[in-house]
């Protein structure tokens, strides 16, 4: 690299642009032990520190997830007489967001305003889409009408953002009014927008109004993605219809994308629901002819479907094949198998699977303890239930819904019920 020459081989001296430069190539190659050799260097030869720098230097650590020092960054920034500017803030709270850090992302948003640094349509875009993810809706249309109210232009990415809130919680009839917003104000709907109308749909278990999108979009002269396929193959396979998911699946072929992974998932999952093990297996080997490699969401899929329909023979050796290095079992991988045989009442098995994952570095999450639990339950062992829902509360893991129903579901006694309600009242408001 020529600006690392200059720096460290030349007779050059190095300007701030060159400092500049190297600080955003180090940040977006993830080098942040090289950024601050730069910024140390800066010091030594009294170079300042420009506006452009700060900006920088907050990328570089928000692309290596180091919140930490973005935000002293932004600090140092205030301290040295620069104004906050937008796009550093809308940095940090895009980084933020990409790893669900609502509550910070929230604390940052609202900083960034008391400190009179004025929100941009990126900056509303961007916490609309962090509270869109969480599934806070009424959070994200809060964002849109601070938005309008100061007069900020929201664009068609505003718009999908907001859709695409409704979309992830099934609310088709929000979605679509979001939808006719969009055209209310001059802007002609792209491949994002229609796909959020029909995911909306399709989490509602509406495949046929997901395909209605797919048709209007079709219509109005906007062509479908690969995204928009792999939407209606969810939608069909969700519902049942394992024919309709491979006809769109077949439809994808002979456009000019390919089946992604994703795709060949989504069939899996619609064969699996439908006790198809036949045509998973073709389907396996179809995508091993495609060049793809499956990876442990499709292997785990292929075993879920194996262990719902009792073959475990096939589930076994699928699982060996796994260990053998073709792909690395993850917990997902063990709490299907652990559910699998909590089902079908081996609690020897589960607990002898529950004592493999320490020895395989993999931490049980709220789903492994549950189908645990569930083992015990289902014989009725309303001690033993207590007992490992115990040791879940000791390992920092927090129950769930499913958690309270199994755990209801292993009491014989009124009093047992009792007992297990008080507990879990006392878990749940000690978590909030």
């Amino acid at each position: 690299m020529i600006c690392e020459w200059i720096l460290d081989k030349s007779h050059f001296r190095p300007d701030i642009m060159c400092y500049n430069l190297l600080i955003e190539a180090y940040g977006k190659t993830y080098q942040c032990e090289k950024v601050e050799r730069v910024c140390l260097r800066m010091k030594q030869v009294s170079c300042v520190a420009t506006e452009d720098t700060y900006v920088l230097l907050v990328e570089a650590y928000c692309m290596s997830g180091i919140f930490e020092k973005a935000e002293v960054v932004l600090s140092e920034m205030r301290k040295h007489g620069f104004p906050s500017r937008v796009s550093a803030y809308n940095t940090f709270i895009n980084a933020l967001a990409k790893t669900r850090n609502i509550h910070k992302a929230k604390d940052v948003y609202e900083k960034m305003k008391r400190e009179g640094c004025q929100p941009s349509t990126d900056t509303y875009t961007i916490m609309i889409n962090v509270y869109g993810k969480a599934r806070h809706s009424h959070l994200a249309l809060e964002i849109f009408n601070e938005m309008k109210s100061t007069k900020c232009k929201p664009n068609i990415c505003t718009y999908t953002a907001l859709i695409n809130a409704y979309a992830r919680e099934g609310n088709c009839e929000k979605a679509e009014k979001i939808f006719e917003l969009l055209q209310s104000a001059g802007h002609k709907p792209d491949v994002y927008a229609y796909n959020a109308v029909m995911e909306s749909y399709s989490q509602r278990g509406f495949p046929a109004g997901a395909a209605e999108i797919f048709s209007l979009m079709q219509h109005m002269g906007c062509e479908p993605d690969q995204a928009s396929y792999n939407i209606l193959i969810y939608a069909y396979g969700r519902a049942g219809l394992h024919d309709d998911a491979t006809r769109v699946f077949q439809d994808l072929e002979l456009t000019r994308f390919k089946p992604t992974i994703k795709s060949y998932m989504l069939v899996l999952s619609a064969y699996g629901k439908s006790g198809k093990v036949a045509e998973s297996e073709k389907l396996m080997s179809q995508m091993r002819q495609a060049g793809l490699m499956p990876d442990t969401f499709v292997f785990n899929s292929m075993l879920n479907t194996y262990g719902r329909l009792g073959i475990y023979d096939k589930m076994e050796a699928l699982l060996k094949t796994m260990e053998g290095g073709v792909c690395k079992p993850d917990i997902s991988t063990y709490n299907i198998l652990i559910n699998v045989n909590a089902k079908a009442g081996f609690s020897d098995k589960v607990e002898e699977l529950f004592a493999s994952l320490k020895t395989r570095d993999l931490k049980p999450d709220k789903v492994t303890w549950t189908a645990r639990i569930g083992a015990c339950a289902r014989k009725k062992q309303y001690g033993k239930c207590m007992e490992i829902f115990e040791q879940m509360l000791d390992a920092g893991c927090s129950p769930d819904a499913r958690t309270t129903k199994v755990l209801l579901s292993s009491c014989t006694t009124k009093d047992q019920r009792k007992e297990v309600s008080s507990l879990l009242k006392l878990v749940l408001t000690e978590a909030v």
